[in-house]
């Protein structure tokens, strides 16, 4: 991967993870769920800590931020057994669905910031 001042040139899996946060955010009413407050509060808070992670790795990138998104995935991904909402289908997959791949975006820049490749190194 490219580096510009210590900082990847290819960040598509942060802009990815800023769309998500953003779909996050706008989840419960996308998806009928905003009247379940522990749902919709969670999507809410975690999409807005999506975001701005994302877009502090976007503006100044550092590791760090990436693996705190990780660990966010993880928990919107655990989060509606955790904190009981399972039972709404369209909660619970849209959880799910997200944090996998909230995670797995981050787990990836990560992986790819402290393994650039041949030609950009």
């Amino acid at each position: 991967m490219a580096r510009t001042e210590g900082r990847p040139v290819d960040q598509y899996q942060d802009w990815i993870n800023l769309v998500l946060g953003a779909v996050l955010f706008l989840a419960p009413w996308l998806f009928g769920f905003a009247d379940a407050a522990a749902a919709a509060w969670n999507a809410w808070i975690a999409g807005i800590v999506v975001a701005a992670l994302s877009i502090a790795a976007l503006v100044r990138f550092a590791e760090w931020e990436e693996w705190i998104n990780v660990v966010v995935g993880i928990w919107i991904l655990v989060s509606p057994w955790v904190l009981g909402f399972s039972g709404i289908a369209s909660a619970m997959w849209g959880c799910v669905v997200l944090g996998i791949v909230i995670a797995a975006m981050a787990a990836w820049e990560a992986w790819t910031a402290r393994h650039p490749t041949k030609a950009a190194a």
